[in-house]
C-alpha cells in the first residue's frame, strides 16, 4: 500500500531559506532518510515557501484566486514522500523517521490506487 506522510512545521525556523545552515543541515537528513528508504520510497520533495503559494478557492460554485496558503496556521506543509509499507504501522515506523528541525507533525495517509 502506498501511504504520503505530510511535513508539517513552522517554516519561519530555516533562516534565510535554501542557503541557511539549518535548511542545509536538514536536506542533509532527509538525504540520509531517502537512503535508508531505498525502493520503499516512492516519490516525494520539498515545498517552496507560503509566499510562493497560491489557492483556488471555491465557495458556492464561484472560485477565487487568493495568495498564500489554503491554511493561516503556525505550521506549513513544507514537503512530503509518497512510501510504500504493508500497513499503517509500517508506515508510521517510517514517519516517526521523518527529519523535523523542532516541533512539528508529520501526517500520514494512504492513497487511493487506481
Amino acid at each position: 500500500m502506498h501511504y504520503m506522510l505530510l511535513i508539517y512545521e513552522d517554516e519561519s525556523g530555516y533562516g534565510d531559506g535554501a542557503d541557511s545552515p539549518e535548511m542545509k543541515a536538514i536536506i542533509d537528513k532527509h538525504m540520509a532518510l531517502v537512503d535508508e528508504l531505498g525502493d520503499r520510497q516512492v516519490d516525494g520533495a520539498g515545498l517552496q515557501p507560503v509566499a510562493t503559494a497560491t489557492t483556488v478557492r471555491t465557495t458556492g460554485g464561484k472560485q477565487v484566486i487568493h495568495d498564500g496558503p489554503f491554511a493561516e496556521t503556525r505550521e506549513q506543509l513544507g514537503g512530503y514522500y509518497v512510501i510504500e509499507a504493508p500497513d499503517l504501522d509500517a508506515a508510521l515506523e517510517i514517519a516517526k523517521k521523518v527529519p523535523l528541525r523542532l516541533d512539528g507533525a508529520i501526517e500520514v495517509r494512504p492513497l487511493i490506487v487506481h
